[in-house]
């Protein structure tokens, strides 16, 4: 059974489009969530909405608890992750307001705990080391399905390209901004690291439909909050139109292929001690 998680997604827990909601506080091996988990019914599909920053915004990209969140989604019973993120353009081509479902990341973070398996003891907790490969770390069907959706929409949704997550909350230098346009990425970001590797190690399919919000640094004179949050409400609309119209897609599709190579990839990652 389908049943998505969606992190971000703005709009969505509006009472005329999310029916049979329930709003559930949940505890994990890995501590709370960022906020409480809003499970209903869209269009007749199963969904589990999670807020990644808390919805009144009170927790900084550094401090979300990650682990907390994607695992909360799976205990959830979610198959599929999608999530929405504001980014910041590096190419002249990829404009505020555009979308772009990136295919692969560049890690700029340094304070992130990025896997379940940390060695540490406790009911539930994974156990073992995991080495898992990122040549994909993006799911390319769900990142396809998003970007022909928004095209049908008649959104411009560039289909694949890097994006840099940095740590913040701070942004950018000019300096690292023009690094990583050398680096040949797209867009710079907080929170795909570790979100998409979490998953992986889950074994469920993501796929980030990121919101172009400004040009990063190296174009314009500064990047500031209000700039940021103004192109962010107003592509929101649009988001949340590009995941409503997937969500039919996603539900449809058959995932036994991917979610078999998923598990067959975790098989080979994950090391234990005899």
């Amino acid at each position: 059974m389908v049943k998505i998680g969606i992190i971000g997604g703005s709009g969505l827990e509006d009472p005329e489009l999310l029916k049979e909601k329930v709003e559930k506080q949940v505890d994990t091996p890995y501590g709370k969530p960022s906020d409480a988990l809003i499970s209903g019914k869209i269009d007749g599909i199963d969904v589990v909405i999670l807020s990644r920053h808390g919805r009144r915004h009170t927790i900084n990209p550094s401090n979300v608890n990650y682990r907390a969140n994607l695992f909360a989604l799976k205990q959830e019973g979610c198959s599929h992750i999608l999530v929405t993120t504001a980014c910041g353009s590096l190419k002249e081509e990829v404009r505020p307001g555009n979308f772009m479902t990136p295919n692969t990341f560049i890690d700029r973070t340094y304070r992130r705990i990025q896997t379940f398996y940390d060695g540490e003891e406790g009911e539930g907790r994974f156990k073992g080391v995991c080495h898992l490969p990122m040549t994909k770390p993006f799911c390319e069907t769900l990142s396809k399905l998003l970007s022909e959706t928004a095209g049908e929409l008649g959104l411009t949704c560039h289909p694949k390209g890097t994006v840099v997550c940095i740590e913040g909350p701070r942004f950018s230098t000019v300096a690292e901004s023009n690094v990583f346009r050398q680096w040949g990425a797209d867009l710079v970001n907080m929170t795909v690291v570790p979100e998409v590797v979490l998953a992986h190690e889950l074994g469920i399919p993501y796929a980030a439909l990121a919101i172009t919000t400004d040009y990063d640094c190296w174009r314009e004179e500064t990047v500031d909050v209000e700039k940021v949050m103004s192109t962010l409400k107003l592509a929101a609309d649009g988001a949340c139109r590009i995941l409503r119209a997937t969500l039919p897609k996603v539900a449809g599709y058959d995932w036994h292929k991917i979610n078999n190579n998923l598990v067959d990839q975790l098989k080979i990652a994950v090391m234990h001690t005899k």
